[in-house]
């Protein structure tokens, strides 16, 4: 799938094509100190505040949805300056490079946990039957056992209305959390687990760019001495720093002063279109996303150009399906095409990936000695043991709570297939999207292919409950967050951090951000009434609808639909055919993953795709490697300018502007 010779971004970084045995000559940076550890848990606690008071309480900007987390970038630059601080006037010693990217991993990870995907959507899905009425919902609360959530539908009702004096019972909400960390903790394991095991096939094998790794490393002390001066001293870094700073300001003046000219972030292709068959295109329009234009420059051409090409095929497709009588918006099922592309390029990666397995079933059989120096840090044989023990961890919570064995394995199978196709995404493409995958369709395949007559007889009822709360596997963004581990993999091996460092904080990242997500949740829901804020519990509607289905099923069940199921392998048979043609022709300009891509989100995503297209062909045609290596840095500071100023500034001052939002609303989802 991945063309080294197209790839350019694998060139310009020398250490990403070491191998282990260089890697392990090299002294290893501990990354994980007891300072580092310290000011990655002050920093969490001090960003969960911000995340509370911008998403939950103001709602002025998700800055949790950023790839990667705003608070993780805001850490890592506030302790970039620190050292400034420390080399000129401290008698302290500065944080070493490993010591910043740790607390940069950790913040990431632990903020990403509060995120409305995950941890606001989770409360929804859970707290909805005690709550709400709508459809009988009430019906299911007996299929809840008390360990799952607080069954007194007096505490939830204060959850969502509020309780006398603000006071949370704290008592009633100790074992769920627990029991749903442990939930968290075992699914979280097992991704890390299936990314050890396929990681070197990607980092050494195929040589995958993992642009989204360069970022943070740049900023953190420089990689190499190809991209010129420091990261941080280089005019050129600066120059795309300042447009994407001077297009904030101006908006957020803007905000604040109606009178002072804006700039726009789009244009709307399709203006003026109001007959069909042309309105089947619509939405369509270019948008100007400083952050993906930035980071998608370090792209392969073959996957920008794939993004862009079928996201206009699949706008033509549309048009087609309305002039053949489907309704608007239906016609070509992108969203069913993109899960059969991810289940079938989930397991082309694993056969590529064949070798690699085979060789760590071997050293997982035979020992591994030097298994702690690989930047995953742990062995094969742990590998194995964790990812069946994890899968095996979910499936027995899930029983226990009362679902049918099979439906949460299969279930469970293919989230973990659509987190591996997304990690790929995120090592060879590198859009930072965290909602980049088949929205719902997880669940939602198995419903339009088999009906709901198999699971409503699974029995106990149980199992359609169980079912209609985990739907925050498929709605919300927990299995995309493996992004984040195997970007942590290779930023431990260019940065030569202790490997064994990153193990440790990526499941402590996790616990840290989930005991500070149910603080920052239930004081506020508790203090003001989860129903009167206006972050509110994301989600809740669709809670309400996930179960009414449930208690609908067994009477009216749904049917399967061919039309979906249809889409569903043609997605599939487009993906293996684009796989299997890039094995074979080297010349290939088509990426099954630009096509995936545009499947989840191509509305958004193809535009910035488009524009890095054009200007990634334009600079390698008429400079040369050497001419794009020299403009990488104006890309990365426009993605940074566009962090540090959309995200970090504009994010902390919606925290007192609650009308910022409506001024100047920016989401990066």
């Amino acid at each position: 799938m991945h063309e080294v010779v197209s790839n350019t971004v694998s060139k310009v970084f020398d250490p990403a094509t070491q191998t282990d045995a260089e890697v392990g000559v090299q002294k290893y940076d501990t990354g994980l100190t007891w300072r580092s550890l310290v000011l990655s848990l002050v920093l969490t606690v001090l960003c969960g505040w911000w995340v509370r008071q911008a998403e939950i309480v103001v709602l002025s900007t998700q800055i949790t949805e950023s790839v990667p987390a705003i608070p993780g970038l805001a850490a890592l630059i506030l302790l970039l300056g620190v050292n400034v601080v420390l080399r000129r006037w401290g008698r302290l010693r500065p944080l070493t490079r490993g010591e910043l990217l740790i607390v940069f991993l950790f913040v990431t990870i632990s903020t990403t946990v509060l995120g409305c995907g995950i941890q606001r959507f989770f409360l929804a899905l859970i707290t909805a039957p005690f709550y709400f009425e709508q459809g009988g919902i009430s019906a299911v609360r007996k299929y809840l056992p008390g360990w799952l959530v607080p069954n007194d539908p007096l505490i939830i009702k204060q959850l969502y209305e509020g309780s006398p004096g603000g006071v949370v019972p704290w008592k009633a909400w100790l074992v769920p959390a627990l029991a749903w960390l442990g939930f968290f903790l075992a699914l979280w394991w097992a991704m890390y687990c299936l990314m050890a095991l396929v990681y070197r096939a990607w980092s050494e094998e195929e040589r995958l760019p993992f642009p989204l790794a360069v970022l943070p490393l740049e900023m953190a002390g420089g990689e190499s001495r190809s991209l010129g001066a420091k990261f941080f001293r280089n005019p050129v870094m600066w120059l795309g720093f300042g447009v994407a700073a001077v297009f904030n300001a101006v908006n957020i003046l803007h905000a604040f002063q109606p009178w002072f000219p804006s700039i726009p972030r789009g244009v709307d292709l399709g203006e003026g279109i109001r007959t069909p068959p042309w309105t089947a295109i619509l939405p369509i329009g270019i948008s100007f996303r400083p952050e993906m234009i930035g980071l998608g420059y370090l792209v392969s051409t073959e996957i920008s150009l794939s993004v862009w090409l079928f996201f206009i095929l699949h706008r033509v497709a549309a048009m087609i399906g309305m002039m053949a009588g489907y309704p608007s918006g239906e016609m070509p099922y992108p969203q069913e095409q993109g899960i059969g592309a991810y289940v079938v390029l989930a397991l082309f990666l694993l056969w590529l990936a064949r070798r690699q397995l085979m060789r760590a079933v071997r050293l997982a059989w035979q020992g591994e000695p030097d298994a702690g120096k690989r930047p995953e840090g742990i062995s094969y044989r742990a590998a194995f043991l964790g990812l069946i023990g994890g899968f095996t961890a979910v499936c027995l919570f899930c029983r226990v709570a009362g679902m049918s064995l099979w439906v949460i394995a299969v279930y469970l199978g293919i989230v973990l297939m659509v987190a591996l196709v997304y990690a790929r995404v995120r090592g060879e493409a590198g859009a930072p999207l965290v909602w980049l995958f088949p929205f719902y369709m997880q669940k939602n395949v198995l419903l339009y292919t088999f009906g709901s007559r198999p699971f409503a007889a699974a029995g106990p009822a149980g199992t359609l409950t169980l079912f209609a709360m985990l739907t925050f596997l498929a709605r919300g963004y927990f299995p995309s967050m493996i992004g984040y581990q195997v970007e942590g993999m290779e930023i431990t091996r260019r940065a030569h951090i202790l490997p064994r460092a990153l193990v440790i904080t990526v499941v402590l990242a996790l616990v840290a951000g989930f005991a500070i997500g149910w603080y920052n949740h239930l004081v506020p829901y508790y203090q003001h009434g989860a129903q009167q804020l206006r972050g509110g519990i994301w989600g809740w509607e669709g809670a309400v609808q996930e179960y009414t289905w449930a208690l609908q099923y067994p009477t009216t069940p749904k049917l399967p639909e061919p039309d979906r199921i249809t889409a569903t392998a043609i997605g599939g048979g487009v993906a293996l055919a684009l796989a299997i043609l890039r094995l074979r022709f080297v010349w290939f300009p088509l990426h099954p993953l630009g096509y995936a891509m545009t499947c989840s989100y191509g509305g958004l995503v193809w535009s910035p795709f488009f524009i890095v297209w054009v200007l990634k062909s334009l600079a390698l045609r008429y400079g040369g490697m050497d001419f794009y290596r020299r403009t990488i840095p104006f890309f990365l500071g426009l993605a940074l300018g566009h962090y540090a100023m959309a995200g970090v500034l504009w994010g902390l001052i919606g925290v007192w502007s609650q009308d910022a939002l409506h001024g100047y609303p920016v989401f990066f989802g």
